[in-house]
């Protein structure tokens, strides 16, 4: 068993010890960053896995570790605290809906096996709080718009929805067995710098960039409710904050725009035309995700700010110059 111990001499301002899985992922990054800089102690792990280029949470990691935050190469089915932590954040995932299709058995392991194994960690220090990542892909073939939390959950369209909805149930079973406090958070396609290269908003850059075709799908009807990272970072550190017994919040940015919209901006921040393939719609795909938001509201003032021009705009800020330095 691997053992991890937090540096003797940090001092606890706000006495928050956070524990964050998957640290050195797209939105852990952002989000050790934000509550280390608000004086948290933060140290994290990660498995480095190559579902894309690890060379990029490598270049997190590294950032990380020179703002004083540590982090783990470690396997989550694996893992033991040895010393007490008040919040434990688990963003670790095999994430990918088309993946899923592909590799099922990657999502058993550490979708299903790796949070039961979180879930067993909680249970020894029930006081720990424990804040996990949902998605929005647990909505399904839901056909109500927008998507609720009080929402009917149980027709998935894809394995990775699935792995998600059993998280749900999961810690709402131990919660009322063991008395864990336990906060999912159904993320709605976020993106931003540093973000994950297999997500639409970067492979499409990247191909519009080398004049190599895009595939749209639902005849370019797909919608995304796209949420800028910091939002999602203030909401999830609102939900840290908020330590509820047991809640589930969608952070979206209520606002959903077209795939269409997404391509056109990319074109316009970039001076290049998209090549257009349209392609069959694959399985597993949803044509739109829109989160009602006004629980998050109420509950943990999540007001998302960030349009997705402007979101769009500081991605094209870190990513272009990424490029340069690539090529040089």
């Amino acid at each position: 068993m691997l053992q991890f111990a937090f540096l003797g001499n940090i001092h606890f301002p706000m006495t928050k010890k956070i524990f964050i899985t998957g640290i050195a992922g797209f939105i852990g990054f952002h989000l050790a960053r934000a509550l280390k800089q608000r004086g948290d102690s933060v140290v994290g792990c990660d498995n480095f896995n190559p579902y894309y280029d690890p060379e990029l949470k490598k270049e997190r990691a590294k950032l990380l570790k020179e703002a004083g935050i540590s982090v783990f190469d470690a396997d989550i089915r694996s893992l033991e605290l040895s010393e007490k932590v008040t919040h434990f954040v688990h963003l670790a995932a095999q994430a990918g809906v088309r993946y899923s299709i592909e590799n099922p058995a990657s999502y058993v392991a550490n979708n299903l096996d790796g949070f039961f194994h979180i879930l067993e960690l909680c249970r020894k220090d029930p006081k720990m709080k424990l804040i996990y990542a949902s998605s929005s892909s647990v909505y399904g073939l839901n056909e109500k718009i927008p998507f609720s939390e009080s929402d009917v959950t149980d027709r998935p369209a894809s394995f990775y929805g699935s792995t998600k909805k059993s998280n749900e149930l999961m810690a709402h079973s131990y919660h009322h067995l063991f008395g864990i406090p336990v906060t999912g958070l159904r993320f709605f396609t976020v993106y931003g710098p540093w973000g994950r290269p297999d997500m639409a908003y970067f492979s499409f850059t990247r191909s519009i960039l080398e004049g190599k075709p895009i595939p749209i799908f639902h005849e370019g009807n797909t919608e995304r409710d796209f949420t800028y990272i910091d939002d999602i970072v203030k909401g999830t550190i609102a939900a840290i904050d908020l330590g509820a017994p047991c809640e589930i919040f969608n952070l979206g940015n209520h606002h959903p725009e077209s795939v269409l919209t997404l391509i056109a901006l990319i074109e316009k921040f970039t001076g290049k035309t998209a090549i257009k393939e349209f392609r069959p719609t694959p399985p597993g795909d949803i044509a739109t995700t829109y989160a009602d938001i006004s629980k998050a509201q109420q509950q943990l003032g999540f007001h998302p700010s960030t349009s997705l021009e402007k979101g769009m705009e500081q991605f094209m800020k870190w990513y272009l110059p990424t490029l340069s330095r690539d090529h040089a």
